[in-house]
């Protein structure tokens, strides 16, 4: 549900979103071959952990969490849900909308990738958000400051 700034937001609905990532390499070199099993793995296992899920931005100003132990009980925008805690997750954003969803995959697959994302051969992960065809969200992160 697309919150918007003057209070309104999207019916409650579902999406099948497609996502892509993309490594920005320094080096194709043998010595420094990055297996792409593992970065696979780990955007399956981001992507099995949003699926069917009632995704929400915890940090929506129009969002109030009245309760919350195996129900979670909410408002946003002024209407109440109750819903099953199992089938809803909390992002750290402030809308879901496929731009912050691609900031925040991105997050999370690099925290997954953790040392494996050899940095110094990795210059940057690219996340592209899709929720229909022509309507989506890409986001780049460099790495080339980072330790």
């Amino acid at each position: 549900m697309t919150v918007f700034p003057d209070g309104s937001k999207e019916k409650l609905h579902g999406h099948n979103f497609n996502v892509s990532v993309a490594l920005d390499l320094e080096s194709v070199a043998f010595d420094t071959l990055l297996d792409l099993g593992i970065v696979k793995k780990a955007v399956e296992e981001q992507c099995r952990e949003w699926n069917e899920h009632l995704l929400l931005g915890a940090k929506n100003p129009k969002l109030e969490i009245l309760r919350q132990d195996a129900e979670i009980e909410f408002r946003l925008c002024g209407k109440r849900y109750l819903l099953p805690a199992e089938d809803v997750l909390l992002l750290p954003v402030d809308n879901v909308i496929v731009e912050n969803l691609a900031v925040e995959f991105a997050r999370r697959v690099v925290a997954r990738l953790g040392q494996s994302l050899a940095r110094g051969v990795v210059s940057g992960i690219e996340v592209d958000v899709r929720e229909a065809r022509g309507q989506g969200g890409t986001y780049y992160w460099p790495f080339s400051n980072e330790a």
